[in-house]
C-alpha cells in the first residue's frame, strides 16, 4: 500500500475539482458552513492526482492507458 502512488484518473480529476471549487464557492456565497473543507479537499487530491483514502481502499481510477504512461 503506497500513499503517495499517483492513483486517480483524468476524468476523476476534473470531477474533484469542478465540485470541490463548487463547494468552495457555496461557503462564500450562501451556506456559511464547514462543508468548504470538503470542497478543497477534492480540489488539492484532483490537482495533485493523489488520493490516500484510494490508495488504503486499493482504488485506480487511471484507466490502462494512463497506467502505461500513454495518455
Amino acid at each position: 500500500m503506497d500513499l503517495f502512488k499517483n492513483n486517480i484518473g483524468k476524468i476523476d480529476r476534473i470531477i474533484r475539482v469542478v465540485v470541490g471549487i463548487v463547494l468552495v464557492g457555496n461557503v462564500f456565497y450562501a451556506l456559511q458552513n464547514p462543508i468548504g473543507w470538503i470542497g478543497v479537499i477534492l480540489i488539492v487530491t484532483g490537482i495533485i492526482g493523489k488520493c490516500p483514502l484510494y490508495s488504503i481502499i486499493g482504488i485506480n481510477t487511471k484507466s490502462l492507458a494512463e497506467k502505461a504512461g500513454l495518455k
